[in-house]
């Protein structure tokens, strides 16, 4: 062990802030004094801060054990060696809405901006599993993100866009593998094989019953469905991550900022064990994992989280799960900035929220970057918007100077501080979880959801007893007229889409579609059959979403959250 500063110098340094503190401060203090009481200041997770850090702060921080170097273990410093000196992050916004066609254009004006990945939002009907014409979907559609009900939409949702060349995100979760299916079919009928598609599969279910609720199935059929896609892409995709384990959810339903590290990383680790459970070996899948966190609005409490994330994860991964390949021990990871923290009120202010938050996802080591628009708590986002959101990742990639070097924050007396009281926070909550007896003991005892609830009040509290100030909302407020442009989807979209499905349905053989239905049911009934396969069957049957959703429906059974008080 070789700590950073010695004995002596340490009690050199606590002699001249006891110094410090009696003269320069003492006097500086008098004549104007802080804005409030030294107990009121805190981070968005209302974590105190102190008025100043020293050497004596990280005394026991060892540069080899807690930092080493960037690209080298334990990735605190960050998971490439040259980080963004040698290639920038991925710019992939999230875009979907209306019809097939409506986003396909919108990936087209992206690329055609400078973004150089996707990411796909779906809409409320898709994510939980129905088609456009169901029921239960009547007013959903294309208000969130893009209706995909079959094969044929997924064809026309990637009409012209270079598969090839670039990646893919898909922000769904129950339904996921059945989506993931249909964008391999459409990949693949355009002759690009699986094995050379890259991209990223969002399919956390477990965060979905921690924060945003759009589970379907009991957990553990959901938890064999996302282990069927690991395994399948472990043998037949290399080059894509089957699983984005979020904590941006769980930030956005209140979370703090140690609790979204915390519970994200407890999903990983449930992950890995479903995965070695299967009887996978953990450096055949560890490499093809991913990450997906929030930026929020302090600062340094976010560029903390990221360095301590990837801290923790190298260590379990290396130590607690004996992974050999040092690509196992990486954290990669995707940040889109903080929704929740976006105004209705001044929406222009938003503009320089996402630029700070996009600046803190970067200077934390963020390997892609979705930046909000400054419409988004309105509406979905604007061309104009968008544009906007894009060229703020790219002024910070060729303007600011922070990707000059590595972890430029490395070694500040404060980010240290704050990384090593992030572990130590994550590591509480595991134990935490484990005395609930897991992680799935501990979704139906309702402590994920508890504790966020505790956090989300506490944090509303604190705007609306006025010790905390949102310009706009509780402070500086405005008497103005909206006078931005909010998008408005085509009107002829949602019968394009329902002729479209029904014209699926009148076209297809009807035999070969409930065939692979039958399939599917059997293999979804047995243990020991993996679904990607039966569902590629179906997909190319061009079976919809929802039929192939309502078979696992009946075999399964539908999830329902017990009451949390």
């Amino acid at each position: 062990m070789a700590q950073l500063y010695s004995q002596d110098a340490l009690a050199d340094i606590e002699e001249d802030e006891a110094r410090w503190t009696e003269t320069t401060l003492h006097k500086t203090l008098s004549r104007y004094p802080e804005r409030r009481a030294s107990d009121e200041f805190y981070t968005t997770s209302s974590h105190p801060i102190d008025r100043l850090y020293t050497p004596l702060d990280i005394a026991d921080l060892d540069y080899a054990r807690d930092l080493g170097m960037p690209g080298e273990y334990p990735y605190t410093r960050g998971v490439h060696a040259t980080l963004h000196r040698g290639k920038l992050w991925t710019m992939r916004m999230f875009a979907g809405f209306g019809s097939a066609e409506e986003t396909n254009a919108r990936f087209h004006y992206l690329l055609d901006h400078g973004q150089t990945g996707l990411s796909v939002a779906f809409d409320l009907p898709t994510l939980y599993g129905y088609d456009t014409d169901a029921p239960e979907a009547e007013g959903e559609f294309g208000i969130c993100g893009v209706a995909v009900s079959s094969l044929a939409d997924m064809e026309l949702l990637l009409d012209g866009l270079p598969l090839e060349k670039i990646t893919t995100s898909m922000t769904i979760n129950s339904p996921a593998p059945i989506i993931w299916a249909m964008y391999i079919a459409a990949a693949e009928k355009r002759g690009v094989p699986r094995a050379k598609l890259g991209g990223t599969l969002q399919n956390d279910i477990l965060k979905e019953y921690i924060a945003q609720k759009e589970f379907i199935f009991p957990p553990e059929p959901s938890m064999r469905f996302v282990t069927d896609t690991i395994e399948f892409g472990t043998n037949e995709m290399p080059l894509w991550n089957t699983i984005s384990i979020s904590g941006y959810h769980i930030r956005e339903a209140g979370s703090t900022a140690a609790q979204e590290l915390a519970f994200t990383l407890a999903d990983g680790l449930e992950y890995v064990r479903w995965a070695l459970a299967r009887g996978l070996d953990i450096d055949d899948f560890a490499p093809r994992l991913s990450f997906f966190f929030n930026a929020h609005n302090d600062f340094f409490e976010e560029i903390a989280k990221y360095r301590a994330a990837r801290r923790i994860w190298a260590r379990e991964m290396r130590e607690t799960f004996g992974a050999k390949n040092p690509r196992s021990w990486l954290m990669r990871f995707h940040t889109q900035t903080a929704g929740a923290s976006l105004t209705a009120q001044q929406p222009l202010n938003n503009v320089a929220r996402v630029a700070l938050q996009a600046m803190a996802a970067v200077l934390g080591g963020t390997q892609s970057l979705h930046t909000n628009s400054l419409d988004e708590a309105l509406a979905l986002p604007s061309e104009k918007a968008v544009t906007v959101a894009l060229r703020t990742q790219q002024i910070i990639a060729h303007e600011s100077g922070v990707t000059n070097t590595v972890d430029p924050l490395g070694g500040s007396f404060f980010v240290e501080k704050l990384t090593n009281e992030m572990e130590e926070e994550a590591y509480a909550y595991f134990h935490k979880i484990e005395n609930e007896g897991g992680m799935l003991p501990a979704l139906r005892h309702g402590f994920f959801q508890r504790e966020i609830a505790d956090a989300a009040a506490r944090y509303q509290w604190e705007i609306d007893a006025d010790k905390r100030i949102i310009v706009g909302v509780n402070d500086y407020v405005m008497d103005e007229a909206l006078d931005i442009p909010i998008l408005r989807m085509d009107v002829e979209g949602y019968q394009r889409q329902l002729s479209r499905l029904n014209r699926v349905k009148a076209e297809r053989d009807g035999d070969a579609v409930q065939r692979t239905l039958a399939a599917l049911r059997d293999a979804a009934s047995r243990d020991d059959q993996n679904l990607m396969y039966p569902l590629l069957d179906a997909v190319n049957a061009y079976a919809t979403l929802q039929e192939m959703m309502d078979v696992l429906r009946e075999v399964w059974g539908e999830y329902h959250e017990p009451l949390i008080v």
